[in-house]
């Protein structure tokens, strides 16, 4: 499907915990699984994008839950086809510190999504200040994709404006 849809990228979610089995030894077959994947998806020209999301509000049980797991487990598998998604609203929510942490896994990280939080809605209906993640996307010169993973906080017409609007005044930077 990636091949037909020229898409550079594969999201990835690395399952639920299991309870009988320790966390570390979890860890250890993710490492395993994913180098074996990677090396499939490099053969294919694909970035696989391991997706921490948030046990707080919406994905209770799910294994991976932050951006610094998910560059533990990267760094781990040591391929190139192997990254993190960086999902801002998910990261907000599970352990905040934005920016010092995507300056720490910056290394391993490929893809970012935004939505605020609160709500999951457009930049600057929540408390993250995208504007000063966006300030500081552009010093690491990054040019790879924002994802909008978010809603529209007004329907129709009128909210589709304000999303333009938002993006427009956190690129004002």
């Amino acid at each position: 499907v990636a091949k037909r849809l020229d898409a550079k990228w594969m999201t990835v979610v690395t399952g639920f915990m299991d309870p009988k089995v320790p966390v570390d030894i979890q860890t250890a077959r993710i490492i395993e699984v994913m180098r074996r994947a990677g090396d499939i998806a490099a053969q294919n020209g694909l970035i696989l994008v391991m997706e921490p999301l948030n046990t707080i509000t919406n994905h209770p049980n799910i294994f991976m839950r932050t951006i610094p797991q998910g560059y533990a487990i990267a760094t781990a598998v040591a391929n190139p086809a192997v990254k993190v998604l960086a999902d801002l609203y998910h990261a907000q929510i599970q352990a905040g510190n934005l920016i010092p942490t995507l300056e720490t896994c910056w290394s391993e990280i490929a893809y970012i999504q935004f939505g605020d939080n609160p709500g999951r809605l457009e930049p600057s209906t929540g408390e993250i200040n995208h504007r000063n993640i966006v300030r500081w996307l552009k010093s690491r010169r990054y040019d790879g994709v924002i994802g909008m993973e978010h809603g529209n906080s007004i329907a129709g017409r009128a909210g589709e404006d304000r999303l333009i609007a938002a993006y427009r005044e956190i690129d004002a930077a």
